[in-house]
């Protein structure tokens, strides 16, 4: 159960969306709205003053990169955790933006109650996976994988690959290591060790590397 407000940063290019947004959000027990802005230069300056939680972006502003403003949010900012919010589904779109580490993508036409189902699902620490995410991670099944040594591909153990699926279960690391009789920290370990191993960034990453290996079972798509 969160306790404390959820800080929650808004970019898109419309003011009145943006207000309304504000207004839907604010209203909404555990959000607090820090700043919201169609201008990623003064959300960058922002965020150096207002500490946030979640950054709700649209992917489609005139004149801006937003993929390089997510970046350098990343880099500069790795606690936030973000959900994108646009009119754009093409899952090739949304594919490309799962190997940057987002948590959560949703479609402007869904209803309220999904923005803030994911709004608390991802403030959990967890992916929200819904369908256009989860048909997302399958669009790609030829997904390039980082080679290992002598130019074979890297590959996991039965442990990893049961932490693995697991995951996709989104199961937490407590969860994890309760079954499989480890600490928190090994589990935390073993899954960044498996980051490094096949050269992926995110927990997303993992995922769709599962997937395209059939490591995951029962992988179906959600609604």
């Amino acid at each position: 159960m969160i306790e404390e407000a959820i800080k929650l940063a808004i970019i898109d290019e419309f003011t009145l969306y943006r207000k309304l947004l504000k207004g839907y959000l604010s209203e909404q027990e555990n959000i607090s709205i820090t700043t919201h802005t169609s201008d990623p230069f003064e959300l960058l300056n922002r965020l150096k003053h207002f500490p946030t939680d979640i950054l709700l972006s649209d992917i489609l502003i005139a004149n801006v990169n937003i993929i390089d403003v997510l970046k350098t949010i990343q880099t500069r900012y790795p606690e936030i955790r973000i959900i994108i919010l646009s009119t754009c589904t093409d899952p090739k779109v949304i594919s490309n933006l799962l190997d940057l580490g987002i948590h959560g993508y949703i479609s402007k036409s869904d209803e309220p109650e999904e923005l803030h189902q994911a709004i608390m699902t991802v403030a959990g620490n967890r992916i929200y996976r819904n369908k256009l995410f989860t048909e997302a991670l399958y669009y790609n099944k030829q997904y390039s994988i980082k080679l290992g040594i002598n130019g074979f591909p890297a590959s996991l153990n039965e442990r990893e690959k049961k932490i693995l699926q697991l995951l996709w279960e989104e199961k937490s690391n407590k969860e994890i290591a309760d079954q499989l009789f480890l600490s928190v920290r090994s589990i935390e370990k073993i899954r960044q060790d498996m980051k490094d191993k096949l050269g992926l960034k995110s927990t997303v990453g993992l995922l769709k590397y599962g997937i395209t290996n059939r490591i995951i079972e029962s992988a179906n798509l959600t609604v």
